[in-house]
């Protein structure tokens, strides 16, 4: 069974940084999309980033460029969310979410992931 953990989440203040976590278990295959997404209160998901680890390709959305950066461990299977200079309004829950086998990021967000992580909690704060 697949499996996904976050981590790494909490209080921070504006223009601080923190460094999410998303652990992958449950199969064997190098090939596979990881992405993030957040949910603030009363808003709609929306996509933060996404990597592919056959090719290292990375997507992140508008409000993401040049303060976040994605990266991925695939020896351990563990896909990190670099977020700098962080607003209030980043302010969510963040899942990651991944498919599993040959795909692309394009791919994966446009028809779907197919499995998801429960979620941490990111609170910028003064």
């Amino acid at each position: 069974e697949v499996q996904l953990m976050e981590s790494g989440g909490g209080l921070v203040q504006p223009g601080g940084s923190l460094r999410l976590s998303c652990a992958a278990s449950g199969f064997a295959s190098n090939d596979y999309v990881v992405g993030w997404f957040r949910q603030a209160p009363e808003k709609e998901r929306e996509t933060v980033s996404c990597i592919s680890s056959s090719d290292d390709f990375r997507y992140y959305s508008d409000f993401a460029k040049g303060r976040f950066s994605i990266s991925n461990d695939n020896a351990k299977k563990i896909v990190y969310l670099q977020m700098n200079i962080l607003k209030p309004e980043d302010t969510a829950v963040y899942y990651c979410a991944a498919v599993i086998g040959p795909t692309t990021c394009n791919m994966a967000l446009y028809y779907g992931m197919k499995h998801w992580g429960k979620g941490t909690l990111v609170t910028v704060s003064s």
